[in-house]
């Protein structure tokens, strides 16, 4: 029995060891044959190996089905698996990548299933093949609620992958919930300094994407991360990355720190080298402020001068020569940076170095009776001055004399211990230079702008955009035009509610309140007493919206409870638009004939004088203009610019909408070559050529002789004169071609598109007449009792899924497809946008 028990522990052993491994079962029966061979023999071989294949096969399939499980929600059945199956089962992970329960339950993001996982004795730290357990999982993916309940699970945040990755890794990505991630496990012991096996910090990983997570890179810094952080692949630092990717708050932190700034990589790249590169002219400034050199070269022979020119940054060119970068060094292809920069085409960068180039020749080699104005070490002192100004400030501002200058022994002290790449003869000299006289005192603002030890070209404020000086007005000023103001209604003026709520063209929006469950638009209630959710849903709070804004978004619901609680139709807002003007201005038909039906008025004035008509023609809706114009509304109707409705129409370049005001008895031409295209101009040249000739004509010079008759010139008879007044005369077209052309390309005038209304009222007989009243008498109406039941809340018509989709393509047809797109533009909008492009690309051109 014991032999039996051995042999049965050996083979599961060895069972473990290859089914780990990748191996199938022939590969276990091979190995167990040449292992085992002489122990186990016969049936009693195969009846313990299969057993033993038995066993591991069912723990797979528990483990799929708890998976599939945890996938479906099931929580009842993960619950008896978990009971009744193997030991331990919800921390058994599936053979192909190594997933558990947890795992799969923090990629889903399933807070509830996570916490139900972890109270049936899931482990937080279970690791895939990978190694990656479920809070580095949860990081990737930004999950910060599943990854906040791990961390209250008290999960491990130092444990690595098979790379030696920490859960910092799988945070480095550039969202909110990312960050989110990553200020929590740093909170919960998270290594800032963990380094994968191949040696590469997490800080230099962040680093190499800095420009778009900012944060998390400065969070690594004031967490402790190491600011000399470097790859052993690349010999890249950290600092070296911020660089690149040009974040001066990441390159000013780790400088802070203690980050060494003249280290360079395996290619014997500098910082400099990368931020010039990039024109990073700030990075450079802090880079020479902290004592960094300039002037490194790297191995493919290129020095920071080089990369700035080759990307043609005139003034990083200049900072870098300035602050002795060598500008005649050749690179391995023998070239120098003014080379470089003239292959690339960027003129002002080689001008830049070629005065660079006059000054190195003149004080880069030590002549007699020749002194450089602009030493390297005054320039640096002068960097890093401008860098920590903030901080000089407060120091000398404890030894301030109260005239803003300070002891020039106290000078000597305070940058003697905050700057220690200057000498004692040095710092004396700038002291002496800065006092005027004997015991002066130095003035700490002169010291800063560096003025008076170097030259102007060589202060940090020399660069930068120059600001131009106004050029003074050149002969006599034109006549002053005052600008027309907006004209609104005073607040004061503004009719409120009498309870003090909103103004009155602010009024409730409505909403259906009812159980969703049991009815919606497309299952209404069939009768009121259907729907009894009141008893058990409380009253929504009241939402008020703008009138206009609900006419043009198409709400009348809320429009007819407002005009039935009171509110006048033609409620105007602080600009004096009605909801018809605004319904007009949105193209919304529907609006338009329930507020008509409502009794508006069609030629109520806003602001700028305009109707309902312009503000339809404006939006280029020929159908609302006929509707309107059938209502009463004024064709001719001058705005506060004497703009009619037809030059509101033909700035919106709409031919359908110019034909039908033109054929109502309007015409305007100037307006049209101004705004519109060749197929209006040419439709109102030849409307105005069918006009009817003038039977006026001149009288004869013997007309006031007895018995003369009078004739009419043949020059007046041939001159056509137009029917409307204020209409100019217009040359005929050429060639009946064109009169054809035009007629071709006219659209015939397009059917009015008829959306039903939901508020469609049945007319019920007059209450007052006499044969009705008797009529109820007789059949004894009046002698019923009442028994009418208002229930608390009705149903209000909603449109269902069908008529909204009816809509949209109503919508289509009006605005075309584009109204389905965010970039939607107006006809007018659109018509100008498309002039305004023609004119820049016709500039452009010239």
């Amino acid at each position: 029995m014991s032999s039996n028990l051995l042999q049965q522990g050996a083979l599961q052993r060895c069972l473990d060891n290859v089914s780990t491994s990748g191996g199938d079962e022939e590969t276990v029966m091979w190995v167990l044959k040449g292992r085992y061979g002489s122990f186990f023999k016969g049936r009693v071989f195969l009846r313990i190996l299969n057993m033993a294949l038995a066993d591991k096969r069912l723990e797979n399939l528990q483990i799929y089905k708890v998976l599939q499980c945890v996938r479906q929600k099931d929580k009842k059945q993960i619950e008896k698996l978990t009971k009744l199956g193997y030991p331990e089962l919800i921390n058994f992970t599936e053979p192909e990548n190594g997933d558990g329960a947890l795992h799969l339950a923090c990629v889903a993001n399933d807070i509830d299933m996570c916490n139900f996982l972890l109270e049936l004795g899931a482990h937080p730290d279970i690791q895939d093949r990978m190694g990656r357990t479920p809070a580095m999982k949860a990081a990737e993916l930004g999950h910060d609620l599943a990854l906040d309940v791990l961390v209250q699970a008290e999960a491990d945040m130092t444990i690595v992958d098979a790379e030696g990755k920490g859960v910092l890794f799988y945070c480095i990505l550039p969202t909110k919930r990312h960050f989110r991630c990553v200020q929590m496990v740093l909170e919960f012991g998270a290594d800032v300094n963990n380094c994968a096996f191949e040696g590469k910090p997490v800080f230099v990983q962040a680093c190499e994407q800095a420009h778009e997570i900012k944060e998390i890179c400065m969070t690594f810094l004031e967490r402790g991360a190491d600011p000399n952080a470097t790859n052993p692949a690349t010999g890249r630092t950290a600092l070296m990355e911020a660089a690149r990717e040009g974040v001066l708050e990441v390159v000013r932190g780790i400088l802070e720190r203690g980050g060494n700034v003249n280290v360079f990589d395996n290619e014997r790249h500098h910082a400099a080298h990368f931020a010039a590169k990039g024109g990073f002219f700030e990075i450079l400034r802090i880079i020479s402020a902290y004592n960094g050199d300039v002037g490194l070269i790297a191995m493919n022979g290129n020095t920071p001068l080089h990369y700035a020119a080759a990307g043609g940054f005139a003034e990083c060119c200049k900072f870098i020569g300035q602050r002795g970068c060598d500008p005649t060094w050749r690179n391995l292809e023998k070239k120098v940076p003014r080379q470089v920069a003239k292959e690339g085409g960027f003129k002002a960068a080689a001008k830049e170095i070629r005065k660079i180039e006059r000054r190195f020749a003149k004080f880069s080699k030590p002549k007699p009776g020749v002194k450089d104005p602009n030493p390297p070490w005054a320039i640096r002192l002068h960097d890093w001055s401008g860098e920590n100004q903030a901080s000089l400030r407060e120091a000398f501002e404890h030894y301030d004399r109260g005239d803003g200058t300070v002891t020039k022994e106290d000078f000597v002290s305070i940058i003697e211990e905050r700057y220690p790449f200057i000498e004692p003869e040095q710092l004396h000299t700038i002291a002496q230079v800065h006092e005027k006289t004997r015991a002066a005192g130095v003035n700490i603002e002169e010291f800063l702008k560096g003025n008076r030890y170097l030259q102007k070209a060589f202060l940090l404020g020399s660069y930068g955009p120059k600001k131009k000086k106004p050029k003074k007005a050149k002969g006599k000023k034109g006549k002053f035009v005052m600008p027309m103001p907006i004209c609104v209604i005073p607040e004061s003026s503004r009719p409120r509610r009498t309870d003090g709520g909103p103004p009155e063209y602010m009024i409730e929006t409505y909403q259906n309140v009812t159980d969703c469950t049991r009815f919606n638009r497309d299952h209404p209630p069939e009768h009121p007493l259907q729907d009894d959710s009141w008893w058990y849903i409380d009253d929504p709070p009241k939402n008020y919206a703008n009138i206009n804004y609900l006419a043009k978004e198409g709400d009348l619901s809320s429009i007819k409870k407002a005009i039935e609680a009171g509110v006048p139709v033609d409620i105007r807002d602080h600009f004096y638009k009605t909801p018809l003007m605004a319904a007009c201005a949105s193209g919304n038909m529907e609006a338009v004939q329930f507020l008509l039906e409502k009794g508006a008025s069609v030629n109520t004035r806003d602001n700028f004088m305009w109707t309902p008509l312009h503000h339809a023609c404006h939006a280029g809706q020929q159908d609302i203009a006929e509707l309107l114009m059938k209502a009463g509304a004024t064709i001719d109707a001058v705005s506060i610019n004497d703009a009619t409705p037809l030059m509101r129409g033909i700035e919106s370049s709409r031919l359908d909408t110019v034909q039908y005001l033109i054929n109502s008895g309007q015409n305007s031409l100037e307006i049209a070559r101004a705004y519109a295209d060749n197929r209006l101009i040419h439709f109102i040249q030849d409307t105005l050529d069918r006009l009817p000739q003038s039977t006026e004509v001149k009288g004869d010079k013997k007309k006031g002789k007895k018995g003369a008759k009078p004739k009419a010139p043949a020059a007046a008879a041939a001159t056509p004169t137009p029917a409307l007044p204020g209409v100019p005369a217009v040359p005929k077209p050429k060639s009946q071609e064109s009169k054809e052309s035009v007629k071709e390309e006219m659209p015939q005038p397009l059917e009015a598109i008829v959306e039903k209304s939901l508020f469609e009222e049945e007319k019920e007989p007059p209450k007052d007449n006499v044969v009705y009243l008797n009529s109820l008498i007789t059949r004894g109406v009046t002698k019923k009792l009442n028994i009418t039941f208002t229930p608390q809340r009705s149903w209000s018509p909603e449109a269902t899924t069908k008529d909204l989709l009816k809509k949209r393509e109503l919508r289509r047809q009006r605005f075309t497809y584009e109204v389905d797109f965010d970039d939607f533009m107006m006809p007018f909008k659109k018509n100008f946008m498309e002039k305004v492009h023609t004119m820049q690309q016709n500039a452009a051109l010239h």
